[in-house]
């Protein structure tokens, strides 16, 4: 985004909160209001700065800064893990290939002029931490085709396990000594794969998709992490086997110890649908009233509750932002009146309506590699 850009947006805002809407709750608009500032927490170092966007980097979001329900283009995290190939779109051709009975490829007109759907989708890197006080977020409106659909017109044969999604994003590894060149790939089993809500994108924010978020199109598989929504997508492949790539076999692989029939083993999944998560991100004041809020992530599944534990006191019922859908991220607020001067400590939890809550540190089971970090995030701030 532009400088004037954002002057512009700034700007709007600024106009909405004097038309009134800053009357409305925090947590149906979080822009801050006149006169409403944020209370810094204290467990972030002054050192913490987010990085900008450009080629072979990792950005990710200041959370105490989100000011919007639906995520900036500019602002979305981005990871990159073989750079951001050259596409031009008028030569792109996306494949579908392997175990189908017709084969297939679409040009970019094509593939947009089929019967197009709109989703909202949030979803986090598989290596959002708490160590970048998950940063590595984003939520935005998301329209291009099903993905379902194409499958079903290519015809997928009988005893087909597993489907590939190859992006245009290159580079060379050495394997078994060897130097292979590689393409990003993430693969699906069949029946993931033909999930109703699955996408082809090529629009992000009523916006073409950005350069840096797969233009032209990119694969959207809402409830899981980030990773498996392939960039820069060149091709589907049906194949009978399972695919082992780096980032199916060797990367973003959990590596942790499991009870399996009584015995305690260290286990290995590759990433995939996203944790039970609840995160704190910010806190504000306005007129001696303070209001805690944050997001939650998951799989889709709905929820029962999420609540706030502020220092030893009970567990608190937060309220849901009404624009949340099944697969945005959820923002939640709870009001806070007449806190006491001095120290606190604020930590939420999240429980979904099959029971499930989120995990304290405590219960996360031992781990090795850092992805999958869901468990509840105490945050410290001074009044």
């Amino acid at each position: 985004m532009s400088a004037e850009d954002k002057t512009r947006r700034n700007v709007l805002k600024g106009s909405m909160l004097a038309a009134g809407v800053a009357a409305a709750p925090s947590f149906i608009l979080p822009v801050l209001a006149q006169g409403e500032r944020l209370v810094p927490f204290t467990d972030v170092p002054d050192s913490f700065q987010v990085n900008p966007v450009q080629p072979d980097t990792t950005h990710w979001q200041d959370t105490r800064e989100i000011a919007e329900f639906v995520t900036d283009n500019d602002d979305f995290y981005l990871v990159q893990h073989y750079g951001q190939p050259d596409i031009e779109k008028d030569t792109w051709r996306l494949r579908i290939t392997g175990m189908v009975d017709n084969e297939l490829e679409f040009n970019l007109s094509e593939l947009m002029n089929r019967e197009t759907i709109e989703r909202q989708i949030g979803f986090e890197c598989g290596g959002n931490s708490q160590r970048l006080f998950h940063g590595l977020i984003g939520n935005a409106d998301w329209r291009g085709v099903s993905l379902r659909d194409i499958l079903q017109q290519a015809g997928i044969q009988e005893g087909a396990k597993e489907i590939v999604f190859f992006g245009a994003d290159l580079a060379k590894e050495e394997i078994r000594g060897r130097e292979v060149e590689k393409a990003f790939a993430r693969s699906l089993s069949v029946q993931d794969a033909m999930r109703e809500e699955n996408m082809l994108a090529f629009e992000m924010n009523g916006k073409p998709l950005p350069h840096y978020h797969g233009k032209p199109v990119r694969l959207l598989v809402p409830g899981w992490y980030g990773v498996a929504n392939v960039k820069w997508l060149t091709q589907i492949h049906v194949q009978s086997t399972r695919y082992m790539g780096r980032f199916m076999g060797r990367d973003y692989v959990t590596l942790k110890k499991e009870n399996v029939g009584g015995v305690d083993r260290w286990v290995e999944n590759s990433v995939t649908t996203m944790n039970l998560k609840s995160s704190i991100i910010r806190v504000t004041e306005l007129g001696g009233r303070y209001s805690i809020q944050g997001f939650v992530l998951n799989d889709g599944t709905p929820l029962r509750s999420v609540e706030v534990k502020i220092d030893d006191g009970p567990w608190l019922t937060a309220k849901m932002n009404p624009n949340n859908t099944q697969y945005s991220w959820k923002l939640f607020s709870l009001d806070w009146p007449n806190p006491a001067a001095g120290e606190h400590t604020l930590v939420s939890r999240v429980t979904d309506i099959n029971g499930n809550v989120q995990a304290t540190q405590e219960e996360l089971p031992e781990k090795v590699s850092y992805w999958e970090d869901f468990g509840q995030f105490t945050r410290t701030i001074t009044i």
